[in-house]
């Protein structure tokens, strides 16, 4: 799976909007076609945006994305998007990989609409994505030549992977067979709508653990469930430890992994947590 070299990324012209729900079609630095959806506050205007990265073989419409976003959009605006491979997006998933271009695109976005405040809640591979978009944006000044617009104001990874290649559980052994194999390719285009791009990573992208200590002084919240079937406690204990204390860690009783597994209430405390900080 491999990245594209650094540099500016491109999007479809917007124009500021205050108000009204509005998709788009966003364009990466890449060349990659993403449906996005910018959803207004219903508590009336708000400086923030709230810009949400879904799991692998989430997409815009999936019932847990839009459940999210309804309760995100009490606190903010709310922008949600599908990756590459996923939903009416263009491209092929390279698991964590490129999508950083796609969630760039769509914190760059959210600056273009006129929100001063632009922070990212990402769940499971989305939680890898915006720890490596944090973290790759505080790093490479460079090589924006001073742009701001895809830089953000806080971060929350919700039920995400510490380090790449993991199988210590069977389902992410089996997840594993559907990126690897060609028919487990096939499942994953026939049965949850996702194209999975089909070259290994060259080279092998920043993992989420070694992005954590890049993020500071960007707010960082890291949220995992101990019921969590994909990975263990290790994962966001090794994330909230490689960030030297200076990220939060909420360890959710009972919960399990991810959008799907995220209530109400847990989503409703993740929204004031980004919006206060």
């Amino acid at each position: 799976m491999s990245s594209v070299p650094e540099g500016q990324f491109r999007r479809t012209p917007v124009p500021p909007v205050t108000r009204g729900d509005r998709r788009t079609v966003l364009l990466t630095r890449d060349g990659v076609r993403i449906e996005a959806l910018y959803e207004p506050c219903t508590a009336g205007p708000s400086d923030t945006a709230i810009v949400l990265a879904h799991g692998f073989t989430g997409a815009v419409d999936r019932p847990a994305v839009r459940r999210a976003a309804g309760v995100f959009a009490h606190r903010a605006a709310v922008i949600t998007f599908s990756f590459r491979g996923h939903g009416r997006s263009g491209g092929r998933s390279t698991v964590g990989n490129s999508e950083v271009f796609d969630l760039e695109a769509a914190v760059a976005w959210a600056r273009a609409l006129g929100h001063s405040r632009v922070v990212t809640v990402g769940f499971s591979m989305g939680g890898s994505v915006v720890l490596r978009q944090a973290a790759l944006c505080a790093s490479e000044a460079s090589a924006y030549e001073g742009r701001t617009d895809a830089r953000v104001d806080a971060v929350a990874a919700v039920s995400a992977p510490a380090r790449w290649y993991y199988r210590g559980t069977a389902p992410m052994r089996r997840l594993h067979w559907v990126v690897t194999r060609p028919l487990g390719r096939l499942v994953g285009r026939v049965g949850f709508g996702t194209r999975i791009h089909t070259e290994d990573w060259d080279p092998v992208p920043l993992s989420p653990v070694e992005a954590v200590p890049m993020i500071a002084p960007i707010p960082l919240l890291i949220v995992h469930g101990d019921r969590d079937p994909y990975f263990p406690l290790d994962h966001p204990r090794m994330l909230a430890g490689a960030s030297g204390g200076a990220a939060e860690l909420w360890i959710e009783p009972g919960m399990g992994h991810a959008e799907n597994a995220a209530g109400p209430g847990l989503l409703e405390r993740v929204a004031d947590w980004l919006t206060s900080r």
